[in-house]
């Protein structure tokens, strides 16, 4: 289902969304597709000539089977299986952010850094309209019957979960003024990034060789992004962008939140230039790898609700064997669980339930010392490694990194039975 909002972008992003019904619930399920973004006429260019279904509507599917929790099979998705679940693909490229046509400035005669400044504002044939999507799909469940909700779950995975983080309070605020009483929930699995160790690379913006960081300030220009009020309040004008952050972004947000996030995960490794099961890793490398399984700890120590397996992996919620991976005895579908009934007892003024967790982080140190973690898989080969067998393979002697081969089976299991 869907519409075209009139703009003069020559690419077509349709306001289209998948919806799978279940008569009689009055719980909704909306998410957030992923996939990074574009930021410059350059890397958008090249995203529409190499995956256009991200900035194009016009090859999807006319129907979408969900998994993991967009499945309507109770075996896979045990407590949501029932809800009216949403599914809205992303092909504005924006990170759910943008808010139509960025004013172009009138051409300036400086030179130098002023030029980049120009050359950063939209004068591309682009139109970027992420926040505006989620706006408009939430007018056209209307007559589905989205204002009779008890409880509207805005979800997303990578990007999406980034666009969770940045549109909650809007949807909120939305369904408050069509006149609905839902409580309006956030699910954000692998989008709670940290800000990038690289420094700026002398190309950008004019190559793809931009951080992170830098393809968010460029983007940010380039989409007319917003960002919520209360975090923009928080920074002067040209850095709103650290608002994209979710340590930086949390405490401002009032609606119930549950992060989901590996604690190695790989989308935050490529943005430092690491890539497991690639040629080779250096030992600094590694110690980056270490540390940010730490700093991802640190980051997620105020977070209310929270499931971090200490995996390198990237994304969760849309695997149909999400319900395999746990925390401290506890699976990712029983803590939203446990979130959800706890948020239905402060609801109604009662005492949460005990013994239903919901704030589960891995306590032990290494990438893959939790036995649940996805399996690391070698990308020449395809076949399946252990944590040791990759470092080997990249060049790295696992004694000098204080690895032990011959202790590594039971020292992990102990860690994993001491809490981790």
């Amino acid at each position: 289902m869907g519409r075209q909002l009139a703009s003069p972008n020559l690419f077509l992003c349709l306001f289209r969304f998948y919806l799978k019904e279940f008569r009689g619930s009055r719980r909704w399920l909306l998410f957030l597709e992923g996939g990074w973004c574009c930021y410059s006429k350059e890397t958008c260019d090249s995203r529409y000539q190499n995956i256009p279904r991200l900035m194009s509507s016009a090859g999807w599917p006319q129907t979408k089977t969900g998994t993991g929790l967009l499945s309507s099979q109770a075996e896979e998705n045990p407590h949501w299986y029932n809800a009216n679940i949403v599914f809205i693909p992303y092909c504005s490229s924006d990170v759910w952010s943008g808010t139509g046509p960025a004013p172009t400035p009138a051409p300036r005669t400086r030179q130098g850094r002023e030029k980049v400044k120009e050359r950063n504002t939209n004068t591309t044939e682009y139109t970027f309209m992420g926040s505006l999507i989620i706006r408009e799909v939430i007018k056209d469940l209307i007559p589905k019957g989205i204002k009779q909700a008890k409880v509207v779950l805005l979800s997303g995975t990578s990007a999406g979960g980034t666009g969770v983080l940045l549109n909650i309070e809007r949807v909120a605020s939305q369904l408050e003024q069509l006149g609905a009483e839902a409580q309006v929930r956030g699910l954000v699995d692998s989008g709670w990034f940290l800000e990038s160790k690289q420094q700026r690379s002398p190309n950008c913006p004019e190559t793809v060789s931009c951080s992170p960081d830098d393809a968010i300030k460029l983007g940010l220009r380039l989409w007319n992004g917003a960002v919520p009020d209360r975090c923009r309040q928080l920074y002067k004008r040209g850095e709103e962008w650290q608002c994209f952050f979710g340590h930086r972004l949390y405490s401002t947000l009032t609606s119930p939140l549950f992060i989901v996030q590996w604690l190695f995960d790989e989308e935050q490794l490529r943005g430092e230039n690491i890539y497991l099961g690639g040629q080779s890793l250096s030992e600094e490398q590694w110690q980056y790898i270490q540390n940010l399984g730490l700093e991802l700890k640190n980051s997620l120590s105020d977070v209310t609700a929270v499931f971090a397996p200490s995996c390198l992996s990237h994304t969760v919620i849309t695997r149909s064997n999400w319900i395999s991976f746990q925390v401290k005895g506890t699976s990712l579908p029983r803590a939203l669980h446990c979130w959800d009934r706890s948020l239905e007892a402060t609801r109604n003024n009662r005492t949460p339930a005990k013994g239903c967790p919901f704030h589960l982080v891995d306590t032990c140190q290494w990438p893959q010392c939790n036995p649940t973690c996805p399996a690391l898989v070698d990308q020449a080969t395809q076949q399946e490694l252990t944590l040791l067998q990759m470092l080997v393979a990249m060049g790295l002697d696992p004694q000098k990194l204080g690895l032990d081969p011959q202790g590594e089976a039971d020292s992990l299991v102990s860690m994993v039975s001491n809490g981790g």
